[in-house]
């Protein structure tokens, strides 16, 4: 044993030996280790790092190795350039000669062909000579000290410092070497930094003049500041779309200048800032719009012959065929006959016709006259049918399932803009099981029927499209049928709805309200274990049972989504934020009606609640590599009425999973300290799914960027779930405010995400911290782990699988 223990041990120094950075380097050469600044005390220490050249390798801890750089060595052993090249050249002669054909007989389908495949093949090669085979492109190479890249960050540094108002700052730089590995040091020495004194805008157009003065207070360039060269571009950028925005159709950033005059002793700067006169007039010009054209393209020439004219809202419709609505389009048009010129209404206008998926493009463009526009609309139909299939796996807690589904859509179904959507989906789902530990493949049906009309249906009143059309209002009605079979049970419902949703301008804040949600569920089969688990929790108490009643459950819902600056965009730079706020209230009839209230004898459920959810995301960029991400979610649900204190199965709350807390198995956490019962595996063999009335989540996660396509986290996740009101089948699942801070779950973990842009594959491996259902004082179980346990108890370490982010 103790010699199979040396060969291992000896195996894994060879290993980090053969991936070492610094292996086969010349001599008078060094493997960058690190890159450090001195002096800076003003400026954005994160910002000038971010303006390194060269970066060193992310290593192995405690090792001279880095995965990126073991990747792409491994890449380039497979990797031949000269090969490359030849097949490269080759591949080009071979095109010359088939582009020379085609001169001779153009309409050659054969050549074509040919001739496309060779210019694909030439766009890989050129690929894979610049960057590499693929094990290359997601690796890196060992980043060699460079003393031609050194000097281009010195000087990259030097003229940030200086377009951050340190106009007399220096910077340098210090080399130390060891061995094979050499540690770069910036020094910089800031000075003084520059402010703005007085600021002076230059024009003999009053209308400008006034526009600047009426918005000063949103310049970015204000006395007292300190000089930032990007403000000057943000002040450009501003005052352009203010002009834009009130007439100045023909105004441009290129009209605005900037004369700065330096007083190098007193350490300030005063602007001048010029409105520069155009070319082509005396003075910009106030512009508007004297006529609206909109003009639906025919799909082929086919149809060139068949032509509607109307006017309506003043504006000059023109179709192929009499199928399309001028009432819905002028509703979208948010630009009016005789009003001035907006940049910012004409691209709403676009976005909001663009929304109806009515249209292949939409171009909008203007014809001067003077300083009338007359504006013209063109547009081309989209496809009247289109029939999308989907096929791939869907991993909702640890194992993948595949499904299939289909989307069939016939557009302009009415001839006013709706559409009519018919969808399937069926297959498999990875599901914790609510009487053994696990996952099992669950089989899923479902299929709806839907009708999208591009309007309130509701209010009926003449002028409401016209009111509402620019917050792109939809009414959705839908009958759908879904079907699952679980080992537990079999379910399956039928549902019919009626929602309507709208939009703020920039799609910041979007609206949904449920009006009618009605559906019938039947659970035709319970196997005889779940019957008995029921039973037993009846005997206790819990009338959990009649959520598995055939029931009729309807409920009246809204939410509201608040997108501040762009969240979901991870590749973006700036901090996103956003909230969600759902509330609903089920069985809201009921009360105007006399209803027997859910008993032992009850054959037919039905039940009232209200719930209330809100879900808070926040994502908070450090530098190019590196994020934080964090989520707090709360939820509360309370039956009332005829419910006699039960929910419908699918209303309650549950705790664990990939996108909660993930030490915990999918539903498996709480509710509040109870204990659940436990199997033969362990401690954490816990059989049954946990149904909650409130929920309380809160995650914050790293995450950077390793090598490639492939970004690690770390993660902490805390949380759990309660029961409103005594539970006497679950001792301490209740919520009481002077105990629920010490049944705070706490879960800890790595992860590992390969982000493909179309795609992010996520591995989360996270462990239980601190576990409330343990009794006071042995809550803290992160001691379980150790060198003999790595992972802890068995159970106590849960590996997650999923597709996207958690949050």
């Amino acid at each position: 044993m103790k010699f199979t223990k040396y060969i291992l041990f000896i195996c894994v120094l060879w290993a980090m030996a053969a991936c070492s950075l610094s292996k086969d380097l010349p001599e008078g050469e060094f493997v960058l280790e690190k890159n450090s600044l001195e002096g800076v005390k003003k400026a954005n220490h994160l910002e000038i790092e971010n303006l390194f050249f060269q970066e060193p390798n992310t290593r192995i801890p405690l090792t001279n190795s880095s995965l990126g750089v073991t990747i792409y060595r491994f890449g380039q052993a497979f990797y031949d350039s000269a090969k490359v090249s030849d097949k490269l050249e080759a591949k080009n002669a071979e095109l010359q000669e088939v582009k020379a054909n085609l001169l001779e007989t153009p309409e050659d389908r054969k050549h074509i062909k040919r001739r496309d495949k060779l210019l694909t093949k030439i766009e890989d090669l050129e690929k894979l000579e610049e960057y590499g085979n693929f094990l290359m492109r997601t690796g890196n190479p060992v980043t060699i000290l460079d003393s031609a890249q050194t000097e281009k960050t010195v000087n990259e540094i030097d003229s940030y410092l200086y377009n951050k108002g340190f106009l007399d700052s220096e910077v340098s730089f210090g080399v130390k070497t060891k061995k094979k590995t050499a540690k770069v040091t910036y020094i910089i020495q800031e000075n003084e930094r520059y402010l703005l004194d007085s600021i002076y805008t230059r024009s003999d157009n009053e209308g400008i003049l006034a526009l600047i003065k009426e918005t000063q207070t949103k310049s970015f360039i204000k006395h007292g500041d300190s000089y930032i060269q990007s403000n000057f571009t943000k002040e450009r950028e501003r005052l352009e779309e203010l002009f834009k925005n009130n007439g100045y159709y023909m105004f441009t950033k290129s009209f605005i200048d900037y004369n700065l005059y330096y007083d190098t002793i007193s350490k300030q700067i005063n602007v001048e800032q010029r409105i520069l006169k155009p070319s082509f007039a005396e003075k910009h010009e106030v512009y508007s719009i004297d006529s609206i054209t909109f003009k639906v393209s025919p799909p082929s020439e086919d149809f060139i012959d068949e032509k509607d004219h109307r006017n309506y809202q003043d504006i000059d419709f023109t179709f192929y065929r009499d199928r399309f609505s001028a009432k819905l389009f002028s509703s979208r048009i948010l630009f009016d006959e005789g009003h001035l010129y907006k940049r910012e209404d004409i691209i709403e206008t676009q976005k909001q016709l663009s929304n109806l998926d009515l249209f292949r493009y939409i171009n909008i463009s203007f014809d001067t006259v003077g300083t009338s526009l007359t504006a013209k609309i063109l547009t081309q139909p989209n496809q009247k049918y289109q029939l999308t299939n989907q096929l791939g796996l869907s991993i909702t807690e640890q194992l993948p399932g595949p499904f299939f589904s289909m989307v069939l859509r016939n557009r302009n179904f009415f001839r006013a803009g709706e559409i009519l959507e018919f969808s399937t989906r069926m297959g498999y789902e990875g599901v914790a099981s609510a009487t053994d530990q696990g996952v099992y493949q669950s089989k899923e049906f479902g299929t709806s029927a839907s009708v999208i009309f591009p309007r309130f249906l509701i209010p009926f009143y003449g002028r409401a499209l016209q009111k509402f059309g620019r917050y792109n209002p939809n009414t959705r009605t839908q009958l759908a049928y879904n079907y699952t079979n679980r080992p537990e049970y079999t379910r399956s419902g039928l549902n019919a709805l009626l929602a309507y949703t709208w939009v703020t301008r920039g799609n910041r804040q979007q609206f949904t309200i449920n009006v009618a949600d009605i559906n019938y569920v039947r659970t035709p089969k319970i196997s005889d274990d779940f019957t008995d688990v029921l039973l037993d929790l009846e005997s206790q108490g819990n009338n959990l049972i009649w959520s598995f009643l055939p029931s009729f459950i309807s409920s009246i819902s809204g939410q509201s989504i608040i997108n501040f600056n762009n969240y979901g965009n991870y590749n973006s730079s700036n901090k996103a934020s956003l909230l969600k706020l759902f509330v609903e209230s089920g069985g809201t009839t009921l009360n105007f009606v006399n209803t027997p209230s859910n008993n032992e004898t009850t054959d037919f459920a039905r039940f009232q609640w209200l719930k209330f959810q809100a879900d808070f995301r926040r994502y908070h960029p450090i530098n190019e590599k590196s994020t934080l991400a964090y989520r707090a979610n709360f939820g509360i649900a309370n039956p009332y009425g005829v419910s006699n204190g039960i929910l419908p199965y699918e209303k309650y709350f549950f705790a664990g999973g990939g996108t909660s807390i993930r030490a915990w198995q999918a539903r498996r956490l709480g509710p509040g300290s109870y204990t659940p019962p436990i199997g033969d595996n362990g401690r954490y063999d816990y059989a049954f799914e946990q149904p909650a009335e409130m929920i309380i989540e809160t995650m914050l996660e790293y995450r950077r960027n390793l090598v490639g396509y492939f970004d690690m986290a770390v993660f902490v996740d805390a949380g759990n779930s309660w029961v409103i009101g005594v539970d006497n089948s679950r001792p301490g699942a209740d919520f009481r405010f002077d105990r629920f801070y010490k049944e705070i779950a706490i879960g800890t973990g790595l992860g590992l995400r390969m982000d493909f842009n179309f795609l992010v594959v996520r591995l989360d491996l996270a462990t239980k911290a601190v576990d409330p259902s343990m009794p006071e004082g042995e809550r803290w179980v992160l001691d379980n782990i150790s060198f003999n346990q790595i992972f802890g108890l068995k159970g106590q370490t849960v590996l997650n699988f999923g597709i996207g982010y958690p949050f």
